[in-house]
């Protein structure tokens, strides 16, 4: 390989990592051949990616890999956890060559919830779904034994490797063992704990492995209440204290059920010229497959059909034979023997949720690769998702925001700041004395500001702004309409950013009347139109300090005609107060200012005189 052609593939590399999400998930390292040669974790994909090209590194083995790659995909998931789980099984599935394979085949455990007459619940790493029903894998053993420990005080599952039948209790084969009177076993051998109630407590448990803690809480307390209304104060008191030592539990289980056998998740997400197909394959509840997909639009095809040739096209290329797909929305694949599932909750709705979290960031980071490349292209976008949110007849090119700044009335001054291409213009900034208006009144303010701007604008031919965005509500918008549409007749559109009770701001109005624009508050767009408004409140702020500093430094020294700036500073460097500087007799003045101007202070001070 050239030097050329390393740098080449440097700069390739560098341009991936650049745009990885801050989020966990796993990583996965290609050579030339386009062979996985790593898989890793992280809980930020982006900083551990990005830390195997600082020019620090200095150990040899992470040099040689490096040196290794030409290519890299991921994977993003929920948490920490869930990244260890998926490196797990993309590392036993494809077995690349500078991982540590796990020799001794070891995964992680599960818990299992036998299918006997009186269930047991245990922990184990082999799977074997004619015992039982598992619930797992745990990439955190703590997290595991803790839900065990749980389980044990709150239900007492027996702990006994008997084989129990509903025969061997009815004919009193059985005896209790120390489980029993250690109060560790409730003893439904021998009949001590009815059939019914050892199933309820084996169902309640099997809630807390789905994850279900909070809706378990709430029954647990409606059977308390009724208890005690019933006077069943000893069931009353055994179910509060299963309700109190749920509450208390807190540790974090990873469940994945290992019913989910052998099934292919594909999901869509369109953009205007592309659509990006994810893909994940599911074997006994754990991932070893991710891609995403790019597929060009020749028409404007709609996503059911881009999605059904998707998944034909990706089935064959990886040569998947899975007999269950799981899919958005209904589809027409014509693929035979095979049936297509569009969940609605649970743990197949987890995994369609999971691969559309990771065709939206592909499709992002594309963009954001796209963009860094071209930064026109996202100020363009940004306007027209702008345009589109407010059904503007032209993109918003200009854009131009107004704040006021007084305090109670005093100095009373506003800003205008202007935004060209969703970039601030700080040459066509305006600052402004409020000149007509007395006292406090921002509205008035406002629209002596915006009549003044415009005027001018009109008298000078100058471009007029696309949108007027006002930093308050429905009342600062309405003020300015009436100078803009009212008095000057300009159809300029308004918007206005309006704050909720703690002074944030999470409303974008517009219209008129103004209605309540529909846009997430952390969205990029709403981040720039926030940007804005703080922009034009930085900007009057500001121009408000100065001005009361400049008061605040105003002296009777400012007010004697012929004084400049130098000689008032050389006044107070040597004399230093107003006082002594009145006090002063025509020498000691004419010694620093010389005779002309000492004679000028001399006889301001002593007019009468």
């Amino acid at each position: 390989m050239t030097k050329e052609e390393n740098e080449k593939r440097l700069q390739h590399l560098k341009g991936i990592v650049s745009n990885l999400p801050d989020k966990p998930g796993s990583y996965q390292f290609y050579d030339a051949d386009n062979i996985i040669i790593y898989v890793g974790k992280a809980k930020n994909l982006k900083n551990r990616v990005s830390s195997y090209f600082h020019k620090e590194v200095d150990r040899y083995k992470t040099k040689v890999l490096v040196s290794k790659i030409w290519d890299i995909s991921y994977t993003v998931v929920n948490s920490e956890e869930d990244a260890l789980l998926l490196e797990n099984n993309l590392i036993k599935k494809y077995k690349p060559k500078y991982n540590i394979l796990l020799k001794d085949g070891k995964t992680y455990p599960s818990i299992c919830v036998t299918k006997e007459y009186f269930p047991r619940i245990f922990n184990t790493r082999t799977i074997n779904k004619k015992w039982g029903i598992y619930y797992g894998p745990y990439s955190h053993i703590g997290s595991m034994y803790a839900v065990l420990d749980l389980i044990k005080k709150l239900y007492k599952p027996r702990t006994c490797k008997m084989i129990i039948t509903k025969e061997g209790v009815e004919s009193g084969k059985y005896k209790p063992c120390l489980e029993y009177h250690l109060h560790n076993c409730d003893a439904p051998c021998i009949g001590k704990q009815s059939f019914e109630d050892y199933q309820r407590n084996i169902q309640q448990a099997q809630e807390i492995l789905k994850g279900k803690g909070r809706d378990l809480q709430k029954m647990l307390y409606q059977d308390m209440m009724k208890a005690a209304e019933e006077l069943r104060f000893e069931d009353a008191e055994v179910l509060k204290n299963r309700f109190l030592t749920l509450e208390t539990y807190t540790a974090k289980s990873e469940v994945v059920s290992h019913s989910i056998n052998d099934v292919d998740v594909f999901s869509i997400t369109n953009d205007d010229h592309i659509a990006y197909i994810n893909y994940i394959h599911v074997t006994n509840g754990s991932i070893n497959q991710a891609f995403t997909f790019e597929f060009k639009k020749k028409l404007d095809e709609p996503e059911q059909e881009i999605l059904s040739l998707g998944i034909i096209q990706i089935r064959e290329q990886l040569k998947s034979k899975s007999k269950e797909i799981i899919v958005p929305f209904e589809l027409e694949t014509g693929i035979k023997d095979v049936t297509l599932t569009i969940p609605q909750r649970g743990d197949k709705k987890t995994l369609l949720d999971l691969s559309i979290m990771n065709g939206k960031q592909y499709r992002f980071d594309r963009l954001k690769q796209a963009e860094k490349l071209n930064p026109e292209q996202k100020q363009t976008r940004l306007m027209k998702e702008l345009q589109k949110a407010l059904k503007l007849e032209k993109m918003p090119y200009q854009i131009e925001c107004f704040d006021n700044s007084n305090i109670s009335g005093t100095d009373a001054v506003a800003g205008c700041v202007v935004f060209k291409g969703m970039k601030p213009s700080k040459k066509d900034y305006r600052k402004y004395n409020i000149k007509t208006v007395v006292g406090p009144n921002d509205y008035a303010s406002m629209q002596e500001v915006v009549r003044r701007r415009y005027s001018r604008m009109i008298e000078e031919q100058s471009p007029l702004p696309d949108l007027i965005i006002t930093d308050g509500g429905k009342g600062q918008m309405e003020v300015v309409r009436e100078v803009v549409e009212d008095e000057l007749n300009l159809h300029i559109p308004i918007a206005g950013l309006a704050k909720d009770s703690h002074h944030r701001t999470n409303e974008l109005l517009f219209g008129f009347p103004p209605v309540v624009i529909g846009m997430k508050t952390d969205s990029e767009l709403f981040h720039i139109l926030t940007h804005i408004q703080d922009e034009v409140h930085r900007y009057a702020i500001t121009f408000h300090r100065d001005k009361r500093s400049k008061h605040a430094l105003h002296s009777e020294l400012d007010d004697i005609k012929g004084i400049g700036p130098k000689s008032k500073d050389a006044l107070i460097k040597e004399l230093k107060t107003l006082k002594r500087i009145k006090e002063s007799d025509i020498q000691t003045l004419t010694s620093i200012l010389g005779s002309s101007k000492a004679q000028i202070v001399f006889n301001y001070f002593h007019k009468s005189e």
